[in-house]
């Protein structure tokens, strides 16, 4: 209830509007979760339930796969090639666009806004999704990782977006993700944030870490960015 409240009161005119993509714009559920089976089988683990993946969506790849299967280091980076086997040719396009979100998009530049990408996902990766879904176009900017494993940390992502567009000041910014990363790497930066239920984090990750406001659905992130 808090946040909402504070949604509903402050009414701040964000002027740089930052998006984490998977789970936030796209729900990448079945690409993702297949490929990361995929890259387990690899190691002999099979895993049949696919919603036990979950987990794999937001947080950088490597570290998940070292945490939740305590692969060691090397380990964890044949996790991630075989994982890109698959991502790359077929999980990339399982996936789809969140409801009411084009539509969001195409009013947030109608009133100048400026809207750029922030994710942990390679950015060859994210500009294919956002360009197959024709969602590209709404972007000034996209910030990713790369393919040899550097800004993975989405503190790190947030400051190259903001630093390649030098953007200075930090009042006028928000970052918006699914994921306690997102909230985290917003705080890093000194800038607001907010949390969306619809994805694939929860509420308390959001609270614990201080996320301005929490928005439940697209309609309520609408509300919050338009007023």
């Amino acid at each position: 209830m808090e946040q909402q409240e504070k949604s509903k009161l402050e009414k701040k005119d964000y002027e740089y509007i930052l998006f984490d993509l998977d789970g936030t714009l796209t729900d990448p559920k079945e690409g993702i979760t297949k490929s990361v089976a995929y890259a387990l089988e690899s190691f002999g683990i099979h895993v049949e339930d696919l919603d036990s993946l979950c987990k794999f969506i937001g947080p950088p790849l490597k570290e998940s796969f070292m945490v939740y299967y305590e692969l060691d280091d090397a380990q964890g980076d044949q996790a991630v090639e075989k994982y890109r086997e698959r991502f790359a040719v077929t999980g990339l396009f399982e996936n789809k666009v969140y409801p009411g979100i084009r539509e969001m998009l195409e009013l947030l530049k109608e009133q100048g806004k400026t809207l750029l990408v922030a994710t942990s996902k390679p950015s060859i990766y994210a500009r294919q999704i956002l360009e197959h879904f024709d969602l590209m176009k709404y972007f000034t900017f996209l910030s990713g990782s790369e393919l040899d494993g550097t800004r993975v940390d989405k503190a790190e992502v947030i400051t190259y977006a903001l630093q390649e567009n030098k953007i200075q000041d930090l009042s006028k910014v928000i970052m918006i993700g699914d994921r306690e990363h997102d909230i985290i790497g917003a705080n890093k930066n000194g800038i607001d944030s907010i949390g969306v239920l619809y994805g694939y984090g929860c509420r308390e990750e959001f609270e614990k870490n201080h996320a301005s406001y929490v928005a439940k659905q697209v309609e309520e992130l609408k509300e919050i960015l338009l007023g």
